[in-house]
């Protein structure tokens, strides 16, 4: 049997690409998405048509019951997950933080936060040999903005990825003797959709020349370095935040 992969926002930008490359490598893999059905489903249906497995599964990673019903579905398709990409997350445009109100504030820290740590909850309770999974490997999404900070655009994102990683290497270091290695992949100026919600779809093409390597990352680029944290070839990397950043 395929060893079995979720990733939360898995129907587009680093997510798809993601999922596209794991099923390349032979995983089946189980796309969640929140209002995107559409899209969940044209990737579900491309990946069997390549003679792969996935599955499509809604859920707002928000919404604490969602998130135990979407691992609850995989665990009835699938027995068990091998890994878990936490890669769900939002950002606002561009604001000061003077400017800022606070239910953006609470959107962003609900969502980027609190469902990515209700997230690696419960996806530590279906994989920790403790509890009779097999282990396993959580790659959680963060940003270069969490060491960057974004000052003048979205410094409420930066601080929520600033979180992840904490969380990364707190989690790693407790779930390391059941058999899950954690581990945080930080991309930095990719080209994605994720710039339209911004405000400047351009913002790619704009920052660009900040960039040591003078171009913007792909999603296949940074999905390239969370397979293999999924991977066996890491086995030993547990704990560890890896920047996917041009240089920057």
């Amino acid at each position: 049997m395929s060893k079995v992969i979720l990733v939360t926002g898995g129907n587009r930008g680093i997510g798809a690409a993601t999922v596209k490359l794991a099923s390349k490598k032979g995983y089946a893999v189980c796309i969640n998405y929140n209002k995107d059905k559409l899209s969940a489903e044209r990737l579900r249906n491309e990946i069997i048509a390549s003679g792969g497995d996935a599955l499509t599964i809604q859920a707002d990673i928000g919404i604490e019951d969602d998130v135990i019903r979407l691992f609850q579905t995989v665990k009835n398709e699938f027995a068990c997950i091998s890994g878990f990409v936490n890669n769900a997350g939002i950002i606002t445009p561009r604001s000061r933080l003077v400017d800022m109100d606070i239910e953006r504030l609470r959107r962003i820290f609900n969502i980027n936060i609190m469902g990515s740590f209700i997230c690696a909850r419960e996806a530590v309770k279906h994989m920790s040999t403790d509890s009779g999974g097999e282990g396993g490997s959580i790659v959680n999404l963060s940003s270069a903005a969490a060491r960057i900070g974004s000052p003048n655009e979205f410094i409420d994102y930066a601080a929520s990825k600033g979180a992840i990683d904490t969380m990364t290497l707190g989690l790693a270091k407790e779930v390391a003797e059941q058999g899950i290695r954690v581990n945080a992949v930080r991309p930095g100026l990719i080209s994605t959709e994720l710039h339209a919600d911004t405000g400047d779809v351009d913002r790619p093409e704009k920052l660009k020349q900040h960039v040591p390597m003078k171009r913007a990352g792909t999603a296949e680029e940074v999905a390239n370095m969370i397979v293999w944290l999924l991977s066996d070839e890491a086995s030993y990397v547990t704990g560890s935040l890896f920047d996917v950043t041009g240089g920057r």
